[in-house]
């Protein structure tokens, strides 16, 4: 009898243990909505706006110098517009493992100083976004007006 439950455990549990894609997959989600929520808190707290620059793979945010400004860009690093800003456990940004990856590329946008997404080059209230990391089943949605991140 042993025997056959290890025989049946074996056919349905072991791909599921050695495919560590999904747990990555999950884990970058998990933390893509831990940046997204620490840059939209970040924004409020110092008053200026927090640049969210999004690629297939990876997350970076950088925040405005002057206080109450709702401008920075990605594009110039050294630029007086923006310094890098680090994520919740002091990194410089969060890259996912290879083989994981958002299922499109997002749209980078900014929180302002009152948290709400806008986009970077108008200023124009963002449309709410959705993010999907490829293998899994949850979303994770920035809603346009208030900039609440949740799955």
């Amino acid at each position: 009898m042993v025997i056959v439950l290890l025989g049946i455990l074996s056919v349905y549990a072991a791909p599921r243990i050695l495919n560590s894609g999904d747990f990555y997959a999950r884990g970058f989600h998990d933390q893509s909505m831990a940046y997204l929520r620490y840059a939209q808190k970040t924004a409020i707290a110092q008053r200026r706006a927090v640049c969210v620059t999004l690629s297939d793979s990876a997350i970076s945010l950088r925040i405005a110098n002057a206080a109450g400004s709702n401008t920075c860009t990605a594009t110039s690093p050294t630029g007086p517009l923006g310094t890098d800003l680090a994520g919740p456990a002091g990194e410089g940004g969060l890259s996912a493992r290879s083989g994981v990856a958002f299922s499109s590329t997002p749209i980078s946008f900014n929180f302002d100083a009152l948290g709400q997404p806008v986009d970077g080059s108008t200023g124009a209230l963002a449309a709410t976004q959705i993010l999907q990391v490829v293998n899994v089943n949850r979303s994770i949605t920035i809603e346009a007006v208030t900039g609440y991140v949740h799955e």
